[in-house]
């Protein structure tokens, strides 16, 4: 039976765009945006089978559901949107990976995602700020050019000049005469574990840090800089102590590519307890975070895929979108409607390249944002990937083991089903202070991955005590060892978050992201201010790492703090007492900020 179907009277289901999909792939593509316009298209009722998750793989066609399972599906989003209260049961078995209590925690999220709105007068200060200085950088390369210079380590030496160049002018211009004036408050040496507190390298500059001394002594800092966000970056510690162990039964390397000589047990009872851990079929793991999304997303997707990206994802991302030769499509950060525009207008153009549909839509989203603090909203994103048949990549690395009452990431945090999620990326270099990503999934998809991927063909496996290093202190986590020392960690982290994060808005800081995101970014704007905060913190014996442009906008400097578990509150104190005169000092308190958080209510 036919029906017509009006484009602009309601949403397009997943069975709907299909229908459209087909309609349109008879029209010449010129012509597709003006039958778009038209107020009817014809489209035939049907029934859609449930996808079955191993259709990854292979991928020769969409699949699509019915507007009842999107219906079914939308609790996830009305119950966890916003401020709610989750009712999450611990009370799990082993099979899942976690030992049985017979109490269930009420877990409560916090505000949903805050993003600042700078005034058009800050952005044309900013911009403005930007112009001098570029101004002042050209006019240093033309006396440069002239021999008009007194510092020659900024000057070309005669015999690299033939050399073939690694930047652009611009960037060259930029890096010598922007960077190099604040290069000091970046790339600091460390001389310890970089746990609560952490040994800093003195060094003094003569030729505005284009060489350094250094006199052999050290400064110990509270560090908020290092995403030690569990706090097992310590000294003594079980985990250490079993890494270390670990050398002497299966050394410190196989010296040989995994395709060619394998990887060793550790990795492998690894890669086990991770799928344990995740609530999946099975996992991968690699010797290197960036590497695990760079080298392993052109496997995933081709030239007849589109990728829709955020806008703030990592840059490994963004380089393994662009090696999948795949189309790639940015939607706005965290905007779900722009998302699922996005989406449409791949079902219904298709490829522009071959005037084809696409054979598969890939949605790339973080769980947290490093530089903005933000939690994305899973549960729509799910919701999305039902109801238009598109496939998700969830990149966890500062999630998995920090987020969630479990520690389980972002799907643990929005009490999501992690198979509803196809491809589950994460890092071991921030929640577990090691090296390494790995990447969970079903089972078929993994032995996939094994077979293509060029981390797996080409890389060397991950090394023992490493591998060793995660174990443990997944262990942790999971009460498997005996102790409550994970829950306590994940409680701490949490109640510290909480903590700093009210006081910074009750100051008058202008703080980005989640109230429950362990990452926090405070607006500075200005790309001078970050030289002065760099340079004020170190001297009130704190770490801070401040950004800038190019890993940000021009107009969105910040410092970024990253809050952990090993974090007292004395420490915390001690940090926001030194952040107040530095914000002070430097103007950045938000006079509006204050008076609305005047009354927050702050408890330990």
């Amino acid at each position: 039976m036919d029906e017509t179907v009006s484009l602009d009277s309601l949403p397009l289901s997943g069975q709907e765009c299909s229908k459209v999909s087909e309609t349109l792939r008879n029209i010449p593509y010129d012509l597709r945006p003006l039958a778009l316009q038209s107020s009817t298209l014809t489209h035939h009722q049907s029934t859609i089978t449930s996808p079955d998750t191993n259709t990854f793989v292979e991928s020769s066609g969409k699949y699509y559901q019915t507007l009842n399972d999107i219906k079914e599906y939308s609790w996830n989003i009305n119950g966890c949107e916003g401020e709610s209260n989750c009712n999450v049961s611990t009370e799990l078995s082993q099979q899942n990976g976690f030992v049985k209590s017979k109490h269930e925690e009420k877990f409560q999220r916090s505000s949903r995602n805050e993003f600042d709105q700078k005034s058009f007068l800050t952005s044309l200060s900013v911009y403005f700020c930007w112009t001098v200085l570029m101004i002042f950088a050209f006019l240093r390369e033309l006396l440069r050019r002239h021999g008009i210079e007194k510092n020659f380590a900024a000057v070309e030496r005669p015999e690299q000049q033939n050399f073939v160049p690694l930047f652009s002018e611009f960037e060259a211009i930029y890096e010598r005469n922007c960077y190099m004036r604040v290069r000091d408050v970046f790339e600091r040496p460390i001389c310890s574990v970089p746990g609560a507190t952490v040994k800093l390298l003195d060094r003094t500059s003569e030729d505005y840090n284009w060489t350094y001394k250094y006199p052999g002594t050290e400064t110990e800092v509270i560090n908020v800089g290092s995403y030690n966000y569990m706090g097992f970056a310590e000294t003594n510690s079980i985990c250490g102590n079993e890494a270390a162990a670990i050398i002497d039964e299966q050394g410190l390397s196989t010296c040989c590519s995994i395709q060619q000589l394998g990887f060793s047990k550790a990795q492998r009872d690894l890669e086990k307890l991770v799928a344990e851990f995740i609530g999946v079929d099975d996992a991968i793991c690699f010797s290197m975070g960036f590497a695990t999304n760079s080298l392993n997303t052109p496997c995933l997707a081709d030239e007849n895929s589109i990728i829709i990206s955020d806008q703030f994802n990592h840059a490994s991302l963004i380089l393994g979108s662009r090696m999948s030769r795949a189309t790639v499509r940015i939607f706005k950060h965290d905007d779900m409607a722009d998302l699922e525009r996005l989406i449409r207008n791949a079902i219904v153009y298709g490829n522009p390249k071959t005037k084809k549909p696409f054979t598969k839509i890939l949605i790339i989203v973080e769980g947290i944002y490093s530089m903005e603090g933000s939690i994305c909203n899973l549960p729509a994103i799910i919701a999305l990937k039902k109801k238009y048949g598109a496939y998700i990549y969830l990149d966890e690395a500062h999630s998995i083991g920090a987020m969630g009452p479990r520690g389980r990431g972002i799907v643990d945090y929005w009490g999501c089903d992690p198979n509803d999620v196809d491809i589950l990326m994460g890092t071991f270099t921030k929640s577990f202070s090691a090296a390494g990503g790995y990447i969970a999934g079903n089972k078929r998809l993994i032995n996939y991955i094994r077979a293509n991927s060029a981390a797996t063909i080409y890389a060397l496996p991950m090394s023992p005590p490493v591998a060793q290093q995660i174990i443990s202190s997944m262990k942790i986590m999971m009460g498997l060892d005996g102790s409550n020392d994970g829950e306590m960690r994940r409680q701490n982290l949490r109640r510290n978050t909480h903590y700093f994060r009210k006081h910074l808005k009750r100051m008058g800081c202008i703080v980005c992201g989640s109230d429950d995101s362990p990452i926090v970014p405070i607006m500075l704007y200005y790309p001078t201010k970050c030289g002065f905060w760099g340079r004020e913190m170190l001297n009130r014996r704190v770490g801070v790492v401040v950004v800038s442009f190019p890993a940000t906008h021009m107009t969105e400097s910040r410092v970024r703090i990253c809050l952990s578990a090993a974090h007292s509150k004395e420490m915390l104190n001690y940090v926001l007492n030194a952040i107040k005169e530095v914000a002070e000092a430097s103007n950045v308190l938000s006079l509006q900020v204050k008076q609305k958080y005047a009354n927050l209510t702050i408890d330990w």
